[in-house]
């Protein structure tokens, strides 16, 4: 029983979304929407397994305000240092550098082709978010001696594929599937097995967050996932070692190539021109009107 209340959050809050959203409501609107109860599924997943050994205020923090899924870290963790003003500086320049793009470079774009628009509200969308007030939450929780570490943890650095999505990209997302699907997995199959499962599930989860709302560009997501897990096996390959394509320069340029070439696949035109945009259009109108 303590498996299935686990698990059916997970199940039924995308499920109910799907179900009740009228079909009138904006395509952004719907995605966010979706995305959110993905999140609150995965978040309760992750909390109602966790030991419930932590104060009451960190439960309520780990449900309310942290993006982050590693519950066991957050509730458990001692005391850490207060992070330094310079953290603080560089946080709500990322923050201030996506708001910039959001709401001063995109609205300055050509109207048509829309997908540039696109492109730069969303780069300025990953800078206010991923890197900015989740940063600046990050920061706030080991101030109060949590130890919630970055969501991002230099991404740009990666020297490999590998490197990227294990450890620098959107770690809550990492944190996640290691400990329900590549950790299981990998104990039961091996590694291989659970690392073509886990970009195959990345394809799933993209899918419906990206390719649903607009009912359009299905396969890219997928597509963009499985290139990604070619690309590990090919960087671990006798002759990928041997070309050194997961470590140094010819790795980094490696993982730039396969991150940034298909990324298109990923965020497809119909996303990009039917939910990216019109969600930029409101939030800069909303903005403009107040």
């Amino acid at each position: 029983m303590k498996t299935v209340i686990a698990w059916l959050p997970v199940v039924m809050l995308p499920a109910a979304t799907l179900l009740l959203v009228p079909d009138d409501w904006p395509r952004w609107m719907l995605m966010w929407l979706f995305v959110w109860t993905i999140f609150a599924g995965c978040k309760w997943l992750t909390w109602w397994t966790a030991p419930s050994g932590a104060p009451w205020w960190r439960h309520c923090g780990y449900l309310t305000l942290w993006p982050g899924l590693d519950a066991d870290s957050f509730l458990q963790s001692p005391s850490v240092s207060r992070p330094a003003a310079s953290s603080w500086l560089f946080a709500f320049a990322k923050f201030g550098l996506g708001c910039v793009l959001v709401w001063g470079v995109a609205p300055l774009l050509p109207r048509e082709p829309d997908l540039l628009r696109g492109w730069v509200g969303m780069i300025g969308i990953v800078f206010l978010l991923h890197f900015g007030v989740f940063d600046i939450l990050s920061l706030a929780w080991q101030s109060a001696g949590v130890g919630a570490k970055p969501l991002m943890n230099w991404p740009i650095l990666a020297t490999s594929v590998s490197e990227f999505w294990g450890q620098r990209w959107n770690t809550a997302f990492r944190d996640l599937t290691h400990r329900f699907l590549f950790r299981p997995l990998t104990i039961r199959y091996g590694a291989k097995p659970a690392l073509c499962v886990g970009f195959i599930f990345s394809g799933v989860v993209h899918e419906l967050a990206i390719s649903m709302p607009m009912g359009a560009g299905w396969g890219g997501p997928m597509a963009f996932f499985l290139v990604q897990g070619g690309a590990v096996f090919l960087e671990r390959s006798p002759l990928g070692v041997r070309l050194g394509l997961g470590r140094g320069v010819i790795g980094r340029m490696f993982a730039l190539v396969f991150l940034a070439g298909p990324s298109w696949l990923l965020f497809h035109p119909p996303f990009v021109g039917g939910v990216i945009v019109p969600f930029l259009d409101y939030i800069v109108a909303r903005r403009s009107a107040s």
